[in-house]
Order: structure tokens, then sequence, then C-alpha cells
């Protein structure tokens, strides 16, 4: 005959069983699910800076500060198994002495129940814009792109781009100001 704990490690196993098959269930009903909606991004200033570089060799770097508009409808991405998503607006471009730069300028993260519709107005950069040389200066082709990590409640973190971005030159000349 079973002993008790005999009997309690097999109802604990197929518990556990039953709930893995039930979160994998859940899981695959969402994970083909389309996560794209379309973001509208519009630049309305740009400025760029020539600064001193502390973080290696005494010499310059550019600085770029954009100031920006975004308006998405994010409330397509949100089903039952999404528990937040984590947003942030990222700046790809190309330079002579690399292919390709990437650069988070901005970040938020949305939870469930929060408002959705982003509607945001003459929003700065949260995060410096550094290049490690002078590769933003009468740059022609600088791409920014909003993103999102989808995080569920079961299954795998899906990297996803919005469906709208914006190509910009940025400014031949560096700006003499002292503040942005």
């Amino acid at each position: 005959m079973n002993t008790v704990l005999s009997r309690a490690n097999s109802l604990f196993a197929f518990s556990l069983s039953v709930m893995a098959a039930l979160t994998f269930g859940c899981f695959v009903t969402t994970a083909f699910k389309d996560r794209r909606v379309p973001v509208d991004i519009h630049v309305s200033k740009v400025m760029l800076k020539n600064v001193d570089d502390f973080t290696g060799p005494r010499e310059r770097s550019d600085l770029g500060f954009i100031t920006f508009d975004i308006s998405a409808d994010l409330e397509p991405i949100f089903d039952w198994n999404v528990k937040q998503l984590f947003l942030y607006l990222s700046a790809e471009y190309a330079t002579k002495s690399n292919s390709l730069n990437q650069v988070v300028l901005w970040d938020r993260i949305i939870l469930r129940g929060d408002n959705t519709k982003l509607n945001l107005r003459d929003m700065k950069s949260k995060y410096f814009f550094f290049d490690d040389g002078n590769g933003l200066r009468a740059n022609k082709n600088i791409t920014l792109t909003l993103s999102w990590n989808v995080v569920p409640n079961a299954g795998i973190l899906p990297l996803v781009a919005g469906s709208g971005h914006i190509s910009l030159p940025f400014p031949e000349q560096y700006e003499a100001t002292k503040s942005y």
C-alpha cells in the first residue's frame, strides 16, 4: 500500500503537469498574434553640439538633442496574456567608423490598465544621444523607431518594432548656445 507521502508526491506531480499543460495552452492562444500597430513620430527640433568626451582620450564628441512627438494606440496589443509593455524610442544611423549605431533615446513602461493611447508632445530625449566621434554632424539618415517588448503572463518576450518610423538629417553646424 502507498504511504501518505507517496500519494502526496503523486498528487503534487500530477498538479504540476496539469498546470504546465494549461500554461502552454494559454501561451499558444496568443503566440502568433501580430503585435504591430501604426506609430506616428514627428520631430520638431534637432540640435547638435560638440562637447568634451570624458570617457576616453581628450577628444570632442557629438551630442544630439531631439524634441519629438509620438502618437500611437497600443490598445490592440493588450490581451489577457499581456502584463506590460516596455516602449523605447531608438535612433539608428551609420558613420564612417561604424556601419550600424543604435542609441535608445527614450523609454516608458505601460502596465495593463494604464492609458494605452500615446499622445506625447514636445518630448525631449531621456538619455544622452552621444556619438563616439563626429558621426552625427551632417548625417543625412538618422532613423527614429518606436519599438516595444511585450511582457506576457506566459510565453516568450517578443520584440516588436512599430509600423512607423522617421528618417531625419542632422545639422551641418554645431549649436553655440548653452541651453537646450
